[in-house]
């Protein structure tokens, strides 16, 4: 991971980078690799399923960079409001290309960290955050839990997704699924299913969808 920071591109991970004609606001979020108990992991949070934007998504910890944060204290602080994670105990290996959001116009710094001290995670506002999940990157890589989805603003288009969660019900898709799939795919870590089944999202996550879904 170390060494494919210092060589991946923006368009290795995304159609969408950052215009130089627009001003876009900031935001960064935190890729956090662990070692849990079942292997090597990364810590994902869904929204909560009442939200008015993006009900259910899975993603990256993070948010807005607040005036004078850079986007690294800005992910860890995110990270530690949403799941309680002490940022004592992340050692940052780095930051992606910053990607871009065109709808929001939302300019986002992934930073790149690995759990070398992990504490514990938990829910601390169930208006913001539905659940928490250390999804073991065995599980991810695994052929069996990935799918396509299509994207409800353009059905023509279908983006990668994974299936995770105890019960392999929950839908890790659009941006966020993207760059996983993506980020892995450049690592060598998966490859392209291009036969994995098609699934369709449930009702909650298709209320106040904006179009931003696409990676």
């Amino acid at each position: 991971m170390a060494d494919a920071l210092e060589t991946i591109q923006g368009s290795d991970l995304t159609a969408f980078l950052p215009p130089d004609d627009v001003e876009p606001r900031e935001g960064a979020v935190l890729i956090l690799f662990g070692e849990g108990e079942s292997g090597p992991d990364l810590l994902l949070t869904e929204r909560s399923h009442t939200m008015r934007s993006h009900p259910g998504q899975v993603s990256f910890p993070g948010g807005s960079i607040d005036p004078g944060e850079t986007p690294r204290q800005a992910a860890l602080r995110e990270a530690q409001e949403e799941t309680g994670l002490d940022p004592a105990g992340v050692e940052v290996i780095g930051e992606l290309p910053q990607l871009w959001l065109p709808p929001s116009n939302f300019a986002v710094t992934p930073v790149v960290g690995w759990w070398r001290d992990p504490s514990p995670v938990s829910v601390r506002s169930l208006e913001e955050v539905h659940a928490i999940y250390r999804v073991p990157i065995a599980e991810l890589r695994d052929p069996a839990h990935r799918i396509r989805v299509r994207s409800p603003r353009n059905p023509d288009w279908l983006g990668p997704g994974f299936l995770i969660g105890p019960d392999k019900d929950v839908i890790l898709w659009g941006f966020t699924g993207g760059i996983v799939a993506r980020l892995f795919g450049y690592l060598g870590w998966i490859e392209d299913v291009a036969d994995a089944p098609i699934t369709e999202l449930p009702a909650y996550m298709l209320r106040g969808r904006t179009a931003h879904e696409r990676p």
